[in-house]
């Protein structure tokens, strides 16, 4: 994902807008130590906390019915729509969007599936780590299909899901629906997506990024059962947000973020969403997965500001890894948090070149193998790298890779990395 820098300054600004104190949400238990295997099927720490006692005076706000009315909007599943919403409009979109979804449903999906399973080991942690992910829930579940717990990381916020409920002129309907279809047109076709074109999807009447979240669970064969939205606590504990807290916000955020690449009246307090859902037919309350995708830049600076996101990270234990299209941040000095933080914590990764490089791999014990071919980066990026990328494809069996994962190299060639403990 291309970064904008100007972003990254209003959205460090944005997520640390004050909110009102409320008494504590009960804190999860302790997380496994380093060497702890992650419980089955989803650890205690990353369970949904909707049976927790109740300790806060306001209970989180809940946008399940905002959740499932976009899901039934924007995946083109079938899913019933409300009495009065206008049906005509959706159709349209769907004669549209089907193409580019089945696109990736019944073109790519099947063929990176077989791919990507012969490269996973068996017993890896189901919870996984996708830094510079934006909206793309979709390529976790295709790369990790056995995860239950998901978190993307990315200076895309997940968006406010009331505003559909409210459009009652088909033309603003139709128009924010084309803006969808358009965004999402990298990630469901060309496995690749600009940050400039996910942030756009941030203007209209349609949360782009929640919208993209969904399309990947109907796509996946899921649907969403709960919505919320939180913040992380300094210590790395999940705070969900209560309707006064998100009310609150609203009134300061559109001194922060008019201009930017959301509506002028956002709220900040819709940048962190974590949604549960089930494959249709499972038991939600023995079988939810859970996807959380937190808005941050993810630079040394802004994470020294936001301490509470490292924290949280390190406190899953152990995980597998993903990213792709990550404009080679992972490769620059000042992103050496997240990825300490990922040679710390992870156990396996797949990844395009701009993952981990070699020299910082081998340091923390790790190999890598690679596929496809790689003979330059796609951006301008680190020289040094960049060689030591070269010579790491040049040392190895030249490996066949049968579909794109994320950028292209300079010369247009797919290539693909696993980076894993020996």
């Amino acid at each position: 994902m291309r970064t904008l820098p100007h972003l990254a300054a209003a959205l460090a600004a944005a997520l640390s807008l004050p909110l009102p104190a409320l008494a504590a949400d009960p804190k999860p238990p302790p997380a496994a130590s380093p060497g702890e295997p992650p419980c089955e099927p989803v650890k205690p720490c990353e369970a949904p906390m909707d049976d927790a006692p109740a300790a806060a005076a306001e209970a989180p706000a809940d946008f399940t019915a905002e959740a499932k009315l976009l899901y039934a909007v924007v995946s083109c599943s079938g899913a019933p729509l409300p009495a009065g919403f206008d049906a005509k409009v959706v159709q349209a979109f769907c004669a549209k969007q089907k193409k580019q979804i089945a696109a990736y449903r019944d073109g790519y999906l099947p063929k990176a599936s077989a791919f990507l399973a012969k490269l996973r080991p068996a017993g890896l942690p189901t919870t996984v780590v996708y830094p510079f992910g934006g909206g793309d829930l979709l390529s976790a579940l295709t790369t990790y299909p056995d995860a239950r717990n998901v978190t993307t990381l990315s200076l895309e916020h997940a968006g406010d899901p009331r505003r559909l409920a409210a459009v009652k002129d088909p033309k603003v309907l139709a128009d924010s629906l084309e803006v969808i279809r358009q965004t999402s047109a990298g990630l469901l076709t060309a496995n690749d997506s600009k940050t400039e074109n996910l942030m756009k999807g941030q203007r209209g009447e349609i949360p782009g990024q929640l919208a993209f979240f969904m399309t990947a669970l109907a796509i996946h064969g899921y649907e969403p059962v709960s919505l919320k939205f939180f913040r992380f606590e300094p210590d790395g504990t999940i705070h969900y947000l209560t309707a006064t807290e998100i009310a609150a916000s609203e009134k300061e955020s559109a001194k922060l973020l008019r201009g930017q690449w959301v509506s002028p009246d956002f709220s900040p307090a819709f940048s962190n969403s974590e949604i549960t859902f089930v494959k249709k037919g499972e038991d939600p309350r023995t079988q939810a997965r859970v996807h959380r995708h937190v808005a941050a830049d993810l630079s040394d600076g802004a994470l020294a500001k936001q301490p509470g996101i490292l924290k949280h990270l390190a406190s899953k234990g152990r995980f597998v890894a993903m990213t792709k299209a990550a404009s080679y941040l992972l490769w620059r000095g000042d992103f050496s948090k997240v990825r300490n933080l990922l040679l710390e914590r992870m156990v396996f990764m797949i990844s395009d070149s701009t993952g981990i490089p070699p020299a910082y791999a081998r340091k923390a014990g790790f190999v890598q193998e690679t596929y496809g071919t790689f003979e330059k980066s796609y951006l301008d990026a680190s020289p040094t790298a960049n060689a030591d990328f070269v010579k790491l494809w040049t040392s190895q069996p030249k490996r066949a890779l049968p579909v794109r994962y994320g950028y292209l190299d300079g010369e247009k060639h797919y290539h693909l990395l696993v980076t894993r403990k020996p």
